[in-house]
């Protein structure tokens, strides 16, 4: 039985792996999961305070992955810092929770809230529009105060594609000085 479930875990690791390059892929795969476990709360109409605790969650996942790794409000460090002056050296940010966890825990958190709705005993009673508001609330204070951060210390943590620095002309007339006569 302890083999079976070691070679279990090495072939979910293994595909685990090979998904690792495939973001666009994965996120498709766990918005499906977000819309069949949504699907499923509202067949049921019920499991709202899970769905809370879910909402709770992925909140405290979204600081970690928008976070940058060293705080430089908290702890001063020898490692890699955000630059705080435009004439500081440019360093790269490097994620608290990087994008491969932060989906990972995403997707098994649905997983687990997904089968949650199978048992009664989660089921609690409550008026769920306090609870969205509750949630809408702590959304909005949470973000205010983390893109107050990014304004102060200067740092973008998403990834926006590669930046390019002049059009076809200005690579093209530096990279032609010389003619062939």
């Amino acid at each position: 039985m302890n083999q079976r479930r070691h070679e279990a875990s090495k072939l979910f690791q293994h595909y685990l792996d090979k998904s690792t390059p495939h973001a666009l892929y994965r996120w498709i795969g766990t918005f499906v999961l977000v819309f069949v476990y949504a699907l499923r709360v509202y067949y049921v109409q019920g499991f709202y305070i899970v769905s809370y605790g879910l909402g709770i969650y992925i909140l405290n996942l979204l600081i970690g992955f928008l976070s940058p790794l060293v705080d430089p409000e908290l702890e001063p460090s020898d490692g890699p810092m955000l630059p705080t002056k435009d004439s500081d050296e440019f360093k790269p940010f490097i994620r608290r929770l990087p994008e491969f966890k932060f989906w990972y825990a995403i997707t098994k958190a649905f997983c687990v809230a997904f089968l949650m709705t199978f048992f009664s005993m989660f089921d609690v009673p409550v008026f769920w529009p306090i609870l969205l508001c509750y949630w809408i609330v702590l959304f909005a204070l949470t973000m205010k105060r983390q893109i107050m951060h990014m304004v102060k210390y200067k740092y973008i943590p998403l990834n926006l594609g590669k930046q390019k620095y002049g059009g076809k002309n200005a690579s093209a007339s530096t990279g032609n000085s010389h003619r062939a006569d």
